[in-house]
């Protein structure tokens, strides 16, 4: 059987500062294909170039991954100040509708750091800019210096619900994560259940409460060695169950039952 197409959004990005592209990490790419078992298919972030429709028919899945520029606040209702960042308008287009799409249909939709917060802005949530400015919070940042083993290293403790999705999924309601963000969720959406925290109160795990399929995000970034990592193996594996589910014409819940 044909493995299941998965959708990667990509991010606008200019190589050598010039020449405009359509960029995925090789991380993400490498997650789908070893441990969903999937095909990705990279998606440009431009609603000029991709129809909704189009998309939906063609994948059986998608990643929603993170990436530098943020969901621009005009998006959650708010004005864009200089503690935003920068914004990527044409990705926006492009996911805040497609994850409504997906969630009314029950097709499957795993978001990753930015991929977390457009969930839960396309349910209507909002947005802190800083997560770091916030009091009694910390530093949520990718460190600005080390290694790619530096960088992505465990750095915070996530805690889950008791009998949650994420708490069966990883079969632990405590697990070890990296760390990568500057913004993170202030008002939840419509729907969208935190299932998991950091000890500083920082949203980390997020489902959709009552979606027909696979609807989970989280804040940092389980690509890092998702073959070897038994966080992220469990959680990129029931995203590909849920995608293969879908093309045989299933909807699979987080917990990978078919309906």
């Amino acid at each position: 059987m044909a493995r299941p197409v998965i959708g990667i959004v990509t991010n606008s990005h200019l190589i050598n500062d010039q020449y405009p592209a359509h960029a995925s990490g090789t991380m993400l790419q490498q997650a789908v294909a070893e441990v969903s078992d999937g095909l990705p298919l990279l998606v440009p972030a431009d609603p000029t170039h991709v129809d909704l429709a189009d998309l939906l028919d063609t994948c059986d899945g998608f990643l929603l991954p993170g990436g530098r520029p943020n969901v621009h606040p005009e998006e959650y209702g708010e004005e864009p100040t200089e503690a935003h960042g920068a914004f990527d308008r044409g990705r926006d287009g492009v996911v805040l509708p497609l994850i409504r799409a997906c969630i009314e249909r029950g097709q499957p939709v795993l978001g990753v750091c930015r991929g977390f917060q457009e969930l839960n802005v396309a349910m209507g949530g909002t947005l802190y800019p800083e997560i770091r400015d916030l009091p009694g919070r910390m530093n949520h940042r990718m460190p600005p210096d080390g290694t790619i083993e530096e960088k992505f290293a465990l750095r915070h403790a996530v805690n889950f619900t008791e009998g949650g999705p994420f708490h069966r999924l990883m079969g632990s309601r405590q697990v070890m994560t990296n760390t990568l963000h500057g913004q993170g969720i202030k008002a939840a959406g419509k729907r969208i259940v935190i299932d998991g925290t950091a000890d500083d109160g920082t949203p980390e795990a997020i489902y959709v409460d009552g979606a027909p399929g696979y609807a989970l995000a989280v804040q940092w970034h389980p690509e890092y060695r998702a073959a070897e990592d038994p966080v992220s193996r469990p959680l990129f594996a029931a995203f590909g169950d849920a995608a293969r589910s879908w093309s045989r014409g299933h909807v699979a819940t987080p917990d990978r039952k078919t309906a």
